[in-house]
Formats: structure tokens, C-alpha cells, sequence
């Protein structure tokens, strides 16, 4: 099979991520993209590559399983990792985005390249097999029409859950008598992070409001199946007093330096963009209503007075069943010719959907010269993923962020502090190896 083009559908990460790699092979690409025409519950921006939920990729050090897997991608040539460190704000030890500036230079860059061509339309449908590689990016939120047309394909139909996203409140909103700047374990300077800090007393008052609080229902066809990793804060708090006290309002390495004491709870605050005008609660996803979250989190010491830019909300995820519907490759098992990349393939998260697509604009570019698709080193974070997408019983397959859980066994003792670093050892040289050999091939 080949063909000399690229109809990739969807202008996320995962599908701009595909386009730049395809067009710096030399193959030219079709990217559709049905904003501004049509835009999902969660989207706003005209721009690809939205960021729609936290504005963090998470880690940045090499030594955690996602950091490893940035460094793999940029030293694939990723076009997301590239604009991510060029956007980048304020996070400690973590690389988050200004995501209007990320997403314009994103679009910036994908519009422009002579290779490829943007089409701001909808795609309601597959398209038909042929000789020319197509990949399906549509993200968590693929419209209903072209999602009925997937399930119809795969014939096992879609799964979905429910992701819940954060609020963004002003930076001039904030009561800075009470509210004080720290990075958690970080002593060497005032840290990145600004901290509400609770006292044992209200941090019950606030759980117990938090508890009591007015959600925003379910349809009658909606079965709630949230990710593990971005559970909202009140599903969280349903398990238990003390759940957020040891998850996103856990204090430990966060001691205020004015009393040198550590709170009993806190909630910590992320610079949503460049200006540090824009804060995010970290780790408070939620599907309070509106009114609800504006009455609960105003009782969060320094938020009396918060002015809420963005409130949290609650969507749709949607995912193949990718054991039985993918191969190795990311192309379908029973139409080579289709590819599925980003959260639609069933991982979980920026950085992941991003590096799907990285994998999947790669070998749609090979199949279009005629060469033969190739799998990423088992022992990389990459390799990890796909094996993850691809060797999980069915049965029990769920979308999941990228952790050393799912890398191979190493081998021989190693110490518990020492794994991180002879994984990331191990998977830079693995994948270096690898984009040389694809280079000569």
C-alpha cells in the first residue's frame, strides 16, 4: 500500500503532533478541523492544539516516567514539546504552558508549513479505504456522528467516562495576606507555587461544605466511569474525611514561611499563563455546579474574593478498546490504512496523546513512501505506551497515563531510588539508537 498524501482528522495535540511529522518527512498532509464551525463542550479557542483541561504536562524531570517520555519526544523532533518549552510559565519542577500562547504558535507553525494544508471543516464520517493513510485524532470529545461511525467500524463500539477540569480564578482576586508562595521540598528559593493554607478547623468547615454541595447531574444515559488520575475533588472526597488531605491538598514539604509551621491542608494554585494573571486550582477538578463552586471555593483561605476566569466543568471521554481494535503500529487491525492516534487510541493525558501522534504521523509518512511501519524499543517510554495499548487484556484495558509501571522488568537488582535513572538511561540510548536507524531508513 501506498499513497502519496495524508488526510489526518483533528487539529489537537495529537493530530498537529502527526501533520509536522509527516510534512518534515516530506509527505504532504490534509488536516481537518471542524473548529470554528463546530466547537465541543469544553473547547473555546479557534486555535489548534487547545489545551482544554489543566494547562500542566506534568513532570519535567527525566527521572518520572512522563518526563522521560517528553525527552524521547524531543529528541524524536516533536512539534509540541518544541512550542511547550518555548510557552512555558512558572511550575516548580513540572513544564506547564501559557495555553493561548501555546496554542497560537502551535497553529502558527502548522498553517504555515508548505506541506500542509488546514480545512476548517467537519468529518462526520471515515473515510473510505484507499491508497492514502488516514488518521482518525479526534480526541475525547469526537463528535457524535463520526464517533457512531467509529463504533460501527470497530464493531465493538466506544467506551466513554467522564473528565472534570479545574477553575481558573484571577491573579488580582487573591488575598495575598493570607495566600504565601512555595514549591513543595523546595527550600532554595520562594517557589512557584502560591498555597491557601487550611487550620485543622477549617479545613472540616470546608469538607463539610465541599460535601453538601449541589453537583451538576448525570443524564439518564450517562454512566460516570472517571479516570483514576483526574477524579473530581468531591468524588474524591466521597472515599473519606481525609482523601483530600492526602492528594491534592496534601501539605507536606509546603511549610509557611512567615509562621514556619506546616499546615494542616492546603490548596495550591498554578500560574495559568505567562503574566501569572491567571491561577489554576491544582487538582481540583470538579462538576460542581456553577453557583455551587463559587460559594464552596470562596471559603478557601485567600479565595474570599476570587473572581473565577474559568469554571470547572465535566465532559465526555471517548476511546477505543485499543487490545482489539489496534495494532503495534497504531494502524487498525482490520484496515491498515487507518491510523488512530491521541486520547482516541486510549491513552491518558497531553503529553501521551501527543506522542501517539508523534508515532502515528511517522508511520503514516513511511506507508506513504512505501516503506514499512516500525514500533518504538519495548524499554522506552513510547514503547511502553503502545505496549500498554496493545498487550492489555481486553477484558480490562483502561485509558493510562504513562508510568514505569507498564516498562519491562529490569534486570538484575537496582535500587528503589536508583530505577528512575537507569530507565531513563536505558530508553534515551533505546530511542536514540532508534531515530537513527529510522533516519537511515
Amino acid at each position: 500500500m501506498k499513497g502519496n498524501e495524508i488526510v489526518i482528522i483533528g487539529g489537537g495535540l495529537a493530530g498537529c503532533e502527526a501533520a509536522w511529522q509527516a510534512a518534515r518527512r516530506g509527505v504532504p498532509v490534509r488536516l481537518y478541523e471542524m473548529k470554528p464551525m463546530r466547537f465541543s463542550p469544553a473547547h473555546e479557542m479557534q486555535e489548534l492544539a487547545e489545551l482544554v483541561c489543566s494547562n500542566s504536562l506534568r513532570s519535567n524531570e527525566i527521572t518520572s516516567a512522563v518526563g522521560l517520555l517528553k525527552e524521547e519526544m524531543r529528541r524524536l523532533g516533536s512539534l509540541i514539546m518544541q512550542v511547550a518549552d518555548e510557552t512555558a510559565v512558572p511550575a516548580g519542577k513540572a513544564l506547564a504552558v501559557d495555553r493561548r500562547h501555546f496554542a497560537e504558535r502551535i497553529s502558527q507553525l502548522v498553517q504555515s508549513h508548505p506541506l500542509i494544508s488546514v480545512l476548517r471543516e467537519e468529518v462526520i464520517a471515515l473515510p473510505q479505504p484507499s491508497e492514502n493513510p488516514v488518521i482518525l485524532a479526534t480526541g475525547p470529545l469526537t463528535s457524535d456522528p463520526l464517533a457512531a461511525s467509529l463504533a460501527e467500524f470497530t464493531g465493538a463500539g466506544h467506551l466513554a467516562f467522564y473528565d472534570a477540569i479545574a477553575p481558573i480564578i484571577a491573579a488580582e482576586s487573591l488575598d495575598r495576606a493570607i495566600i504565601y508562595r512555595k514549591s513543595r521540598w523546595d527550600d532554595d528559593g520562594p517557589g512557584d507555587y502560591l498555597n491557601c493554607p487550611f487550620d485543622r478547623e477549617q479545613y472540616e468547615r470546608f469538607i463539610a461544605l465541599l460535601a453538601g454541595a449541589q453537583t451538576v447531574p448525570l443524564k439518564s444515559f450517562e454512566d460516570p466511569k472517571y479516570f483514576e488520575g483526574c477524579l473530581p475533588v468531591e468524588v474524591m472526597l466521597a472515599r473519606g474525611p481525609q482523601t483530600l488531605r492526602f492528594g491534592p491538598m496534601k501539605p507536606v514539604g509546603l511549610m509557611d514561611p512567615r509562621s514556619g509551621k506546616v499546615p494542616y491542608a492546603v490548596v495550591q494554585l498554578r500560574a495559568e499563563n505567562r503574566e501569572q494573571t491567571m491561577y489554576n486550582m491544582v487538582g481540583f477538578q470538579t462538576k460542581l455546579t456553577y453557583p455551587e463552586q463559587k460559594r464552596v471555593f470562596r471559603t478557601i483561605p485567600g479565595l474570599e474574593h476570587a473572581e473565577f476566569v474559568r469554571l470547572g466543568s465535566i465532559h465526555r471521554n471517548t476511546f477505543v478498546c485499543a487490545p482489539e481494535v489496534l495494532l503495534p503500529t497504531l494502524q487498525t487491525r482490520v484496515r491498515p490504512d487507518l491510523f488512530l492516534a491521541g486520547q482516541l487510541s486510549g491513552v491518558e493525558g497531553y503529553v501521551e496523546s501527543a506522542a501517539m501522534g508523534l508515532l502515528a504521523g511517522c508511520n503514516a509518512a513511511r506507508i506513504a513512501k512505501g516503506k514499512a511501519p516500525v514500533v518504538p524499543p519495548p524499554d522506552t517510554a513510547h514503547g511502553a505506551l503502545i505496549n500498554h495499548l496493545t498487550a492489555t487484556d481486553p477484558a480490562h484495558f483502561q485509558p493510562s497515563n504513562v508510568t514505569f509501571g507498564l516498562f519491562p522488568p529490569l534486570i538484575g537488582r537496582v535500587k528503589k531510588g536508583d530505577r528512575g535513572q537507569v530507565r531513563s538511561q536505558q530508553a534515551l540510548s533505546a530511542i536514540g539508537s532508534w531515530r537513527d536507524a529510522l533516519e537511515r531508513n
